[in-house]
């Protein structure tokens, strides 16, 4: 038997497990996401099997599993590295908290495909042979570039709400077109996806802006009136200008950014708070959102007035690169005069260490007082605008802005 800690390729990982269930008697499929991607000559990120065996099953055959629903048949399999998701095939009884089934039954491979979302979803494809086994009609959809719900689109919408979101993911992802029926299901229950947790709305949102594909995603959000729901707010400006124009590497909070600007959101009272709260922003998502548009702000509003110094300083901060891209769609002219400058400051090397610091002027026998902090800064603007070179001047020139503060401060 493979060794588990042994690394391998994540395909070749889940294809050990397989073929011990399989080998053990057990009707085993790999199952969803992995064979949709296959068909689409993608490379699959995720590989779960679907099987017959149960959960204690493939507890005995795999002694190092573990449970992460076992009331739900799924078990998590150590194998080359990775933890491959296991699941007994089942279906499931009524979803009375939107989220999750109350019950379910272990059964066949047909119920286990007519229990998913959609049916690019319901596929399964054989570990051996390569046969894909198709119950729901998937591989026409996917050949006919059609996105549609398994069944009847008010029922699966209805078990797990948030699969709206994730219709738009998937349907811009992959450039499919949503089934009509499946879109009007999800028009009429577009306000419900309010009541998903945030948590979950968050992380769905930062996959689907994090893609190359944004721009299709939100516009697509947008006319399934979903857009309220996932940000707290209604669109107040038209357009998607800003996130058409983004890197494909973009980060997801910047892409977030880019559509509430061209919203006409972002700069309303209280914005950070009401996205921090819809999406359960991490702090440090926070500080880069604020950043970004208090750079873009600045850089617009301020720029070619600023001192020099100043603009080193807001060009030396971490967002100050994505701010400008942002920014670009606004004033293309001073952003490309923005962008040169900032390359010749990178040049000179951005945020330099200071010359001096609090401990120099203690040395030099000034007292700490409210006026240090004032002192210091100067002095570094001076640095930054090449008006001291060295430690000697700096220093002079801090002691010379002392003794114009006057004695005691």
């Amino acid at each position: 038997m493979t060794d588990s800690r042994r690394m391998l390729p994540p395909g070749d990982a889940a294809m050990h497990v397989a073929k011990v269930l399989l080998e053990s008697g057990h009707e085993t499929y790999f199952a969803g996401g992995c064979v949709r991607d296959r068909l689409l000559g993608l490379e699959p990120t995720d590989h779960d099997i679907a099987t017959s065996a149960r959960p204690e099953t493939v507890a005995s055959l795999f002694p190092h599993a573990r449970g992460v629903g076992a009331h739900f048949g799924v078990m998590l399999v150590p194998s080359g590295g990775h933890m491959i998701e296991v699941a007994t095939f089942r279906s499931d009884g009524a979803y009375e908290d939107g989220r999750r089934p109350s019950e379910v039954s272990f059964g066949s491979a047909e119920a286990d495909a007519q229990r998913r979302d959609f049916t690019i979803n319901g596929l399964f494809e054989h570990p051996g042979t390569g046969e894909v086994i198709d119950f729901v009609g998937g591989r026409d959809d996917l050949d006919a570039g059609v996105l549609r719900a398994i069944g009847v689109p008010e029922d699966r919408i209805e078990e797990d709400r948030l699969r709206m979101l994730r219709a738009v993911r998937f349907s811009a992802r992959f450039s499919l077109e949503i089934d009509p029926s499946t879109r009007e299901a999800i028009i009429a229950r577009s306000d419900r996806l309010g009541g998903v947790s945030r948590e979950r709305v968050g992380h769905e949102l930062r996959r689907m802006l994090g893609h190359p594909t944004r721009a299709i995603a939100a516009a697509m959000a947008e006319s399934l009136r979903l857009d309220v729901s996932i940000l707290g707010t209604g669109r107040v400006e038209g357009g998607l200008k800003r996130l058409e124009l983004l890197d494909d590497q973009a980060d997801w909070i910047d892409a977030l950014t880019a559509w509430e600007l061209d919203r006409g959101t972002a700069e309303a009272a209280g914005s950070p708070a009401r996205l921090t709260e819809a999406l359960i922003l991490s702090n440090r998502e926070l500080v880069d959102l604020e950043a970004l548009l208090g750079i873009r702000q600045a850089i617009l509003g301020r720029w070619t007035e600023s001192s020099l110094a100043h603009r080193k300083r807001l060009a030396g901060r971490p967002q100050f690169a994505r701010s400008l891209a942002i920014a670009t769609v606004d004033e293309s002219e001073l952003c490309e005069r923005v962008e040169a400058e900032f390359h010749g400051f990178r040049a000179e090397g951005l945020s330099p260490q200071p010359l001096i610091g609090g401990d120099d002027l203690l040395d030099a026998g000034l007292q700490a007082g409210p006026r240090f902090k004032a002192i210091l800064d100067a002095t570094y603007d001076a640095q930054l605008e090449g008006r001291v070179q060295d430690r000697a001047s700096a220093l002079e020139h801090a002691l010379g802005l002392a003794g114009e503060s006057g004695p005691g401060e």
